[in-house]
């Protein structure tokens, strides 16, 4: 594999209607080496923003370039970028090694090499022993690796992924997400990957760009975006929340209907703001025999949803509505309508400026 590349987002727009854009002036840097991914819901340009990437689209205005070297006027297949579509998009009448191999058949590369990459890319994948299968004869997370070899057997630039994992079930998702990684890890090349997935982008990324009605929300690392989003939509969008509207005192604390006065961990906050506080349901736990603090409330259980692993809480504190996740094992008897005590350490408080 050659080394990775890096790739450069500069102001890149698409508009389809007059006025209207699905990609609206994104800056964005993928550094070489890198597993980022592009979230977000449907429509919101991070599809688009890939096929302008691989030159099924243009872009109306922007550029985009790898290595310093522009792309955007280049045809798709001069462009080296390797690409694993959702529906495996594989020749049904090739065998596996054929479809593995049939990019470096158009490159006129000689049958020895041929032979010599397909056979890696296919032991790279586990699928070394089935390759003469077609892909009828494959598993659909088989036949996704044969996607994924097929993608890589040329030594591209740079590996895009449009939501290749979403046709699997559970369990094979998740296995195909951890060989993804291991394949990353061990080749080191850049991958960019789509998906609307927000627990498959968070186990799976170095960054995840978050993305909203044709713009990036927020960039940075999944600690970062979970724990720190910097928008309203970022916080309701990735992982369970729990959302307060506010007004800020000047004193380090937000006034909220329903909860009154909750310390934060800002004082910088100017009094009167309007303001937003995230609190995560697994930051809160349920305390015994009523114990009273300045973020102890008593919550009124409307809802209790079992995961297995875990129990969702769904319930309100006066006209508050509150959820609160806890471990199983950890969970005390509660029934619908039950009060309880919950509470939290403010230090899990975070605050979203208007």
């Amino acid at each position: 594999m050659r080394r990775a590349r890096s790739l450069v987002l500069q102001s890149v727009s698409k508009a389809y209607t007059a006025g209207v854009n699905a990609v609206d002036g994104i800056d964005l840097t993928v550094e070489a080496g890198e597993f980022i991914s592009f979230l977000g819901p449907s429509g919101s340009g991070k599809t688009t923003t890939l096929m302008m990437i691989a030159g099924f689209e243009q872009p109306t205005s922007g550029s985009i370039s790898i290595d310093g070297r522009r792309i955007d006027a280049i045809a798709p297949y001069d462009r080296n970028i390797g690409m694993v579509f959702q529906n495996y998009a594989l020749f049904p009448h090739m065998s596996a090694a054929d479809n593995v191999g049939f990019p470096l058949r158009m490159r006129d590369l000689p049958a020895a090499e041929r032979r010599e990459r397909v056979d890696a890319a296919l032991a790279m994948v586990g699928l070394a022993a089935l390759r003469e299968r077609a892909p009828a004869a494959l598993s659909g997370g088989q036949q996704q690796r044969v996607a994924l070899a097929r993608a890589l057997v040329f030594e591209p630039d740079l590996v895009l992924l449009d939501e290749p994992l979403g046709a699997l079930d559970k369990s094979l998702r998740e296995q195909m997400q951890i060989e993804l990684k291991r394949i990353h890890r061990n080749l080191g090349v850049t991958m960019i990957y789509v998906t609307h997935d927000q627990s498959e982008a968070m186990a799976m990324s170095d960054r995840i760009a978050v993305f909203n009605h044709g713009r990036i929300e927020q960039a940075g690392t999944p600690g970062a975006i979970y724990a720190a989003p910097r928008t309203r939509f970022v916080a309701s969008f990735v992982g369970d929340s729990n959302i307060f509207d506010g007004v800020a005192t000047g004193d380090g604390s937000i006034e909220v209907a329903g909860l009154g006065r909750l310390e934060v961990p800002r004082r910088d906050l100017r009094a009167g703001a309007a303001v937003s506080v995230l609190l995560r349901p697994e930051a809160i736990r349920i305390v015994s025999g009523g114990a009273v603090a300045t973020t102890t409330r008593t919550m009124v259980i409307d809802e209790i949803v079992n995961f297995g692993d875990s129990v969702l809480l769904i319930g309100h504190v006066g006209a508050q509505s509150l959820r609160v996740r806890c471990p199983s094992i950890a969970m005390p008897p509660l029934a619908l309508g039950q009060s309880c005590a919950v509470e939290w350490n403010p230090a899990h408080l975070h605050v979203i400026e208007a």
